[in-house]
Parts: C-alpha cells; sequence; structure tokens
C-alpha cells in the first residue's frame, strides 16, 4: 500500500516538476528575425509575458545593439509587457555584445538611417494583435517620435529615454513630437542639457498625457538608467516612474 502511494507521489512531483520546466522554457527569450523595406536583415529578441497587457518594441542607443535590453526586457515581461528588442543597422558591441544586423550589413550607419529597422519592428508588431508601445534609447528616443507621428494608428504609447535632436536637422524631433498626440513618457541623465533637450521636444507634442520624470537619486543616459550594472542606486526610482506610466496607459 505504502509502495503505491509512494510510485504516486513520485509521479505526481516530476508532473508538477515537468509543468514548471515547461513553463520556464516558455518564458526564455525568442530569437526573432526581421526584414526591412529595404531588405536589410534585422535580428530581435523577443520576451513573451503571460497574458501581456501590450507589447513593447525597445530600440538600442548608439553603439549598442539589443543586449541593452538583457535585464530590462525580462522585468517588463514579468511585469505583463510583452517585449521586443532589436539589432538596427546603427550601433555596435556595447554590453558585451555584438550587432548582428551591423555585423552582417558590414558597418553601422547613421542615426537616420536605422528609421526603417523601427518601421519593420511595428509591422512585426501589429500582427501580434496587441496594444503597442514604442520606446527609444539615445538616438532611437528621437526616432521614435518619427515613427509615431507616421502611425498614429498603430502606436499607443511613447517612451523616450535622453532624447535630444541627433537626426541632422535642428528641429526634426520637435516637429515629429508636435504630431504626437499619444501618451509620452520622457525620461533623462541629471545633466541639464539633457532634461531641457527633453522638456522641449515633450512641450512640442499636443498628448494630453505627457510624464517628464527627472531622476532625484541618479540618472544615466538612455535606457541604461534602468540597470543596476549601469545606475546602481538609481535604478529603482526609475523603474518605478516607468511601471507607473505603463500600467496607467495600458490598464
Amino acid at each position: 500500500m505504502f509502495g503505491k502511494w509512494k510510485r504516486s507521489l513520485v509521479a505526481i512531483v516530476v508532473s508538477v516538476l515537468g509543468m514548471m520546466q515547461g513553463a520556464l522554457a516558455a518564458s526564455e527569450p525568442q530569437n526573432v528575425s526581421l526584414k526591412a523595406a529595404d531588405g536589410v536583415a534585422i535580428q530581435g529578441k523577443f520576451y513573451q509575458a503571460d497574458q501581456p497587457k501590450a507589447l513593447i518594441l525597445l530600440f538600442h542607443q548608439a553603439g549598442s545593439n539589443y543586449a541593452e535590453y538583457s535585464t530590462i526586457g525580462p522585468r517588463l515581461a514579468q511585469e505583463g509587457f510583452s517585449a521586443l528588442a532589436i539589432d538596427q543597422r546603427s550601433g555596435g558591441t556595447l554590453f558585451g555584445r555584438s550587432n548582428e544586423t551591423v555585423k552582417a550589413l558590414g558597418h553601422s550607419t547613421t542615426y537616420i538611417d536605422a528609421e526603417p529597422d523601427l518601421e519593420a519592428a511595428l509591422a512585426w508588431a501589429t500582427t501580434q494583435n496587441l496594444p503597442i508601445a514604442i520606446w527609444g534609447s539615445s538616438y532611437s528616443s528621437a526616432l521614435v517620435f518619427l515613427v509615431a507621428a507616421k502611425h498614429p494608428n498603430e502606436v499607443k504609447a511613447v517612451l523616450s529615454f535622453s532624447p535630444g535632436e541627433y537626426l541632422g536637422k535642428p528641429s526634426l524631433v520637435r516637429d515629429a513630437a508636435a504630431k504626437v498626440s499619444v501618451p509620452i513618457y520622457i525620461t533623462s541623465s541629471k545633466d541639464q542639457e539633457e532634461i531641457n533637450s527633453a522638456a522641449a521636444i515633450l512641450k512640442a507634442s499636443p498628448a494630453k498625457q505627457k510624464t517628464q520624470f527627472i531622476p532625484k537619486v541618479g540618472g544615466v543616459h538612455g535606457s541604461s538608467t534602468l540597470r543596476t550594472d549601469r545606475n546602481l542606486k538609481g535604478n529603482q526610482e526609475n523603474w518605478t516612474a516607468v511601471l507607473a506610466f505603463l500600467k496607467d496607459v495600458f490598464k
């Protein structure tokens, strides 16, 4: 009798462990390959949330790649937001990884030339049947305004980490922001010039819901402000602010 009970218990434990392993496997980041309109192959990493509230497209800073979001993507998924981070054609080897899109292309391009990569990610996102937010870091925090201005029906929110007029024309980003009416979250480092640049872009937008978060404890340029290895003391205040915005927009 005891032997049968013991065998049954072992079977239950094995079954539960199998289910847990399956759940963990399902939550592992997935490789994604996209193609831009001009034929350039774009590599990405997809973080799937359980019952996601929205899909966030994550774009990196200069000299970088999707590893910039290696700790941010999983946290977003844990909070209920699926996320896709890509290797844009303007990037490099920051965060201990090569940019596969740049490597295949043979060189890194100008910032503005990476816009088709953001467009490719958005095109993919529209097939996922979820509300879409676009999130940029440094130069891509400027590009997200250009993309949002062109796609008012697809993009439901913009998050911009350290934006500025990085794209070669004095008011290109502000002009695009003037056409963006969806909720906007902007932040920067504690550098006053960055704060002022972000404020000018945000002011240009007619959006009713606009947030400019200015860090008090610590602030780092771009999305790295959310990483403990780049912003040990200040990352938590940044997480609190950005999650409050996302959860308010995507209720």
